[in-house]
């Protein structure tokens, strides 16, 4: 790690970061390197005090909160509750209605209901893979997933197996029939097709012709009109390319030739400078800008090796294809990337502002991010009206979005660029946002394009909050709890209410098992059945998959419907998740203490040791789950609180910790780059990290994680 700083002004960027932007930013930019880094220096120390006084006012209301809480003992009358909140500014007087008035919205965002993806920036295969996601195989998709069982024959081989892909064939032609249903035929019986005028002519195995019954879906093809190689079709906004080919492997052994179906997947993606990742430094966060800048200038590539083979995997081109008419038209070949910042919180060491403190992350990530995205504005490969997309977490409250409002305005300024061309996503994960959403987009409501459920970092500030109040019920028993099954449609309410419908995304969170992809196509049809207009899915297969999903219920007629439903009740949304009279037995303890040790070390010890902040963390019972750092809030803060209710010993943590400790050994054995730590306690790094994060819990900032991970892994950096 180098720590030779350039002066500006009267602060200090790190060199690192200062060569980035100056060298391989900049140029073709219409803003000098001096006028950049004069105006951004001094908007950082102007908004500075700001963001220190918003996060003072959390620990504020937190102390308020505390101190009601013991008074109180657990006897919480809510009508007394809703009105402390009120007096203590926790709770904010909701205003008129309004209507948001975000304008140059991209249709991915407004118009087209789809999965979502989530990727850490930092990886440039991962960033890649999921920009190419918006077209995947779906034949790939159900070969490789549990979709279709390895019964009787039907085993993924090295080889192909023929009988697994009859299956596969067969699944295919029945999610044709249901979404793109042909007038009294099957697509089980279709032998041939024919582009005639401006219509599809399908030709039936016993040479009977049909069509389309919505012949509104077919518009375009690729190939001859006699023998078309590509048939382009589209519902509820979606795409899908059916191939034909009689030469491939598939195709020649399938009465119609077809040899795949390419799905519209991921309608956008999100790149993730926040949760996923482990930028704890200059250089980390160079590492991240550098990969959004190379995808916004469309230059990223990464080497890769399959099966023995070398190759540069790129970013996808648009497709091009005929209409109905015969026009050359083009459909987007990437996903529609929004960029996540990190929120008011952390600050970072690659710049030292004038009075000596650190940047505050979030202002940094604003500059530096649209400066990349601004290379975009002529490529239009991303954003086709020249916004950019940025999704703004855990903010606490109408204020701190706000105070996003004015940090992504004074950018705007800085750049030259039209007020309101940067969009903001707001994550409502933390509980005052919750409970204020309303006036929380209220502050927003010229560039608002998005609202999320968070259910891991909620339930993590579900539990800091109260944490006074009692002991937390169990971590598995949330997801059936009254604030939770409420705060999901509140979120749904509130954002119908203030027009998102057709203007903005309405979201829901993470199916977090990738290898469980029958259970999340049985289970995640109930996000667009909820309203949401996109949904976080963990990989490109499961964009694929999901995506069926969304030709199934069409998002925009379902929100006509759930608008005039009985909001979701505020009072339930406050109801706190403690146990009345606990009567649990010893063993139950001990088992919700191990998994939850059990998590916090698996995910803990590759962000500390290897820098990896997102991964496929394998749980308790071998079952693999994309965590990040919102599962280790949620795991940590549980922990803690029953330590501090004595539902639990110190010294039961550290025995569970210690026996756990093998546990994730074992399962990281195969793990080339794994440290150890169950030989090694008194040293390890990650399992003092990991102990840390639940005996300091109480005391972290609204129970985040990061204040200790960044510590830790910085002294496991500078002891490399």
């Amino acid at each position: 790690m180098s720590t030779d700083y350039i002066n500006v002004k009267n602060s200090k960027v790190h060199q690192a970061l200062y060569n980035f932007v100056n060298l391989e930013v900049l140029p073709n930019l219409k803003i000098s390197g001096e006028e950049f880094w004069n105006s951004f220096i001094e908007s950082a120390n102007e908004l500075s005090p700001e963001n220190r006084k918003l996060l003072k006012k959390r620990d504020e209301i937190q102390k308020k909160l505390d101190d009601w809480y013991k008074l109180k003992n657990s006897k919480i009358n809510l009508e007394e509750y809703k009105k402390f909140l009120h007096e203590i500014d926790y709770l904010v007087e909701e205003k008129e209605d309004f209507k948001i008035e975000t304008s140059n919205v991209d249709d991915e965002i407004a118009k087209i209901a789809g999965p979502q993806l989530v990727v850490p920036i930092d990886n440039a295969r991962y960033a890649i893979n999921a920009a190419n996601a918006r077209w995947g195989s779906m034949y790939d998709a159900l070969y490789g997933s549990d979709i279709i069982d390895e019964k009787n024959g039907c085993e993924k081989l090295k080889v192909y197996n023929p009988k697994r892909g009859e299956k596969v064939i067969n699944e295919g032609r029945e999610f044709l029939d249901q979404n793109f249903s042909l007038e009294d035929a099957s697509w089980k019986n279709v032998k041939s097709f024919i582009k005639n005028k401006s219509d599809l002519k399908i030709i039936l195995e016993d040479k009977k012709e049909t069509h389309l019954i919505n012949k509104r879906q077919f518009i375009g093809y690729t190939g001859n009109k006699e023998n078309l190689d590509t048939i382009i079709l589209k519902n509820n906004n979606l795409h899908i390319e059916i191939k034909t080919d009689a030469y491939h492997p598939i195709g020649k052994l399938d009465k119609a030739n077809i040899c795949d179906i390419i799905s519209e997947s991921a309608i956008s993606t999100i790149m993730d400078l926040e949760d996923s990742v482990a930028a704890v430094d200059a250089d980390d966060k160079v590492k991240c800008y550098r990969n959004w800048l190379g995808i916004m200038m469309g230059t990223l590539e990464t080497k890769m090796q399959k099966n023995g083979k070398s190759f540069v995997r790129k970013l996808n081109p648009d497709k091009e294809y005929f209409d109905k008419e015969d026009n050359k038209k083009y459909l987007h070949g990437r996903s529609l990337l929004l960029i996540r910042n990190v929120g008011h919180l952390m600050t970072s060491s690659a710049i030292i502002l004038d009075d000596g403190s650190e940047v505050p992350e979030g202002i940094m990530d604003a500059f530096i991010t649209v400066l990349c995205a601004v290379h975009d504005f002529k490529l239009k490969k991303n954003s086709r009206k020249n916004s950019v997309y940025i999704v703004k977490p855990k903010m606490h409250g109408p204020e701190e979005v706000a105070f996003a409002d004015k940090i992504f305005s004074r950018v705007e300024n800085v750049l030259k660029l039209n007020p309101n061309t940067i969009k903001m996503g707001i994550m409502d994960e933390e509980r005052r946002t919750t409970v204020n959403l309303k006036e929380c987009i209220r502050n927003a409501k010229k560039r608002i394009v998005f609202i999320n459920t968070g259910f891991l970092d909620r339930t993590g500030d579900e539990m800091h909050t109260s944490f006074e109040a009692g002991p937390m019920i169990f971590k598995g028993d949330m997801k059936k709890s009254s604030w939770l099954n409420s705060y999901e449609d509140w979120n749904v309410d509130i954002g119908l209410e203030c027009g998102f419908s057709g203007k903005a995304q309405i979201g829901k969170g993470m199916w977090a098992m990738p290898d469980k992809m029958k259970d999340m196509l049985q289970q995640k049809i109930g996000h667009p059945k909820a309203g949401a207009n996109c949904a976080w899915v963990p990989s490109p297969t499961a964009a694929t998959l999901h995506v069926i999903h969304y030709h199934q219920v069409n998002v925009f007629d379902q929100q006509k419907k759930l608008v005039s439903r009985k909001k979701a009740n505020i009072d339930n949304i406050l109801t706190i998740p403690i146990a009345d009279r606990p009567n649990w037995s010893s063993a139950d303890i001990a088992k919700e203490i191990e998994n939850n040790c059990q998590g916090i070390l698996g995910y803990v010890v590759r962000w500390i040791d290897q820098g990896v902040g997102c991964s496929k963390v394998p749980d308790i019972n071998n079952v693999g789950l994309m965590e990040d750092r919102a599962t280790l809030r949620i795991s940590s803060q549980h922990i803690a609180n029953w330590l501090y209710h004595e539902v639990c010993t110190k010294e039961q943590v550290i025995e569970a910790m210690k026996k756990m400790a093998k546990v994730v050994d074992d399962q990281n054995s195969k793990d080339k780059n794994y440290v150890a730590i169950s030989n090694n306690f008194d040293n390890s790094i990650a399992f003092k990290a990991a102990c840390e994060l639940v005996f300091e819990g109480k005391l972290q900032p609204s129970g985040y994680t990061e204040p200790i991970l960044h510590k830790k892994r910085l002294e496991k950096k500078l002891s490399n």
